[in-house]
């Protein structure tokens, strides 16, 4: 479950006249205490209209449409509905020196039409060349989905047929290094690994990197059905031994609904897996990260009853049209019950479309309803269930024992769970746990979290 500064889906814009040409792609650098993001706005000119896109590329997010696009007297104003953004710029002499405000915080994002290098952070964890063993890349087919995905293999040197690995991704369109801000977890637990006799299989998301598919229309059980073929993959190759399965955040619900329909997946590691159902986890989440943000009790106690009330709805209502129809109205009630703020320069649509956009896409719809008890209690192999203590995301008292009650339910009685001190949800070591610290913190992920992965499953694979 990652948390991103900015996450916007597809908006309508409109046009309006403009003084004079401001046509081009521009880029600017925003510094958010201490995470670095580019920036790129696409500025189309047609006659006397202008329409606009943005890409947040360390974000993995790209084509994003601006609703209103407005260039006067040398004034830049763009906004967008979802979630409620606005930016406003001065040209002066070949650049745009402007803010960005979003959610009541301001930037200072000043743009540029001379391309900017990806942000370059410190992360001596990262693995380096020469390696002591092997390094593939690979292509597998997804033939339910009719896609190919692209990936890594790295094997050990030693002929042998060895135990595998493969690496399955948190929430939002990840690379196979799961590169968040620098960071490539899955690069440095790959490493880790097959330096000591796994080898590891991490692949990029459907429709991102250089995999086949639509990222945009895909759910959990999608997902799913890409490890299920990366199973069968690994199945073909002769140097492949036992076979399992690690997810992160949201991998960790993916991985026990693909180990339950194949019997190849032997065991599974799950890093900050979810126990609970979808809106218990994100209204915990909402909770945790708000108390570290926001001392106004009743702000937050209004913003957690909003949602659940919302995520009550989806959980009854199953027609999404019906479903858009009463989020509709219990919102515009909220709204003159004076419970939700708007934001400055945006009108209740703005703020009503916000919500129904991000709440009925078919992904958020399915992880709300999504309960991973159930699946849990199907898992008859080995567990390996990892939290850190920090994590506002995924926390591990809500968590973990839900992880375990659903196992011993059924009958699974091979599993260990642990509560990692002082870690966050990339298991780093960190201060508060909130998410604005994983850019500024060097350390990718805790040495004692890849002894311990890889302790346990040379015991369930019998390595030596």
């Amino acid at each position: 479950m990652k948390a991103f500064l900015i996450t916007i889906t597809a908006l309508l814009f409109v046009t309006t006249l403009c003084s004079q040409s401001i046509a081009g792609d521009w880029h600017g650098m925003l510094d958010v205490q201490g995470m670095k993001l580019r920036i790129v706005f696409h500025i189309t000119e047609a006659g006397d209209s202008l329409s606009a896109t943005f890409d947040s590329p360390d974000q993995g997010a790209f084509g994003l449409l601006f609703r209103s696009v407005s260039f006067i007297d040398n004034i830049l104003i763009l906004e967008a509905d979802y979630p409620p953004l606005v930016y406003t710029g001065e040209l002066q002499s070949g650049e745009i020196k402007g803010v960005l405000k979003q959610a009541g915080m301001e930037f200072p994002l000043d743009l540029k039409q001379e391309e900017l290098a990806k942000p370059v952070y410190n992360r001596p964890q990262e693995p380096k060349e020469p390696f002591p063993y092997k390094v593939e890349d690979i292509i597998f087919t997804n033939l339910e989905a009719g896609i190919k995905l692209a990936g890594t293999l790295t094997l050990p040197d030693k002929k042998a047929k060895h135990p595998a690995v493969i690496m399955i991704s948190g929430s939002g369109a990840q690379d196979r290094n799961e590169e968040i801000f620098g960071h490539k977890p899955f690069w440095v637990i790959a490493d880790h690994l097959t330096r000591n006799g796994i080898a590891v299989l991490r692949f990029d998301d459907c429709g991102y990197g250089a995999s086949e598919g639509d990222f945009s229309a895909a759910t959990t059980t999608d997902f799913a059905s890409d490890v299920k073929s990366a199973v069968k993959y690994l199945k073909t190759r002769k140097e492949i031994g036992r076979i399992g399965l690690t997810g992160h955040s949201e991998g960790g619900i993916i991985a026990p609904l693909a180990a339950v329909d194949s019997k190849d997946v032997k065991f599974i590691v799950l890093l900050a897996g979810t126990g609970v159902r979808g809106d218990q986890l994100l209204l915990r989440q909402e909770e945790l990260i708000w108390r570290l943000d926001e001392p106004d009790e009743d702000k937050i106690q209004k913003s957690l009853s909003i949602n659940r009330h919302i995520f009550d709805l989806i959980n009854k209502e199953y027609d999404t049209e019906s479903l858009t129809v009463r989020i509709s109205d219990f919102l515009q009630q909220s709204i003159a019950d004076s419970l939700i703020d708007i934001p400055e320069g945006y009108s209740p649509e703005d703020v009503i479309s916000q919500y129904i956009n991000q709440m009925t896409n078919p992904w958020m719809l399915y992880f709300l309803r999504h309960d991973p008890a159930p699946v849990l209690a199907q898992v008859t192999c080995p567990v390996l269930a990892l939290n850190g203590s920090k994590d506002t995301q995924v926390e591990a008292k809500q968590n973990l024992p839900a992880i375990g009650s659903a196992l011993e339910k059924g009958g699974n009685k091979n599993f260990k769970l642990m509560e990692l001190d002082g870690l966050n949800h990339l298991f780093q070591e960190c201060g508060t746990g909130h998410p604005n610290e994983y850019a500024g913190i060097e350390q990718t992920i805790a040495p004692q979290v890849l002894e311990t992965i890889t302790g346990w499953i040379k015991q369930q694979t019998n390595l030596k």
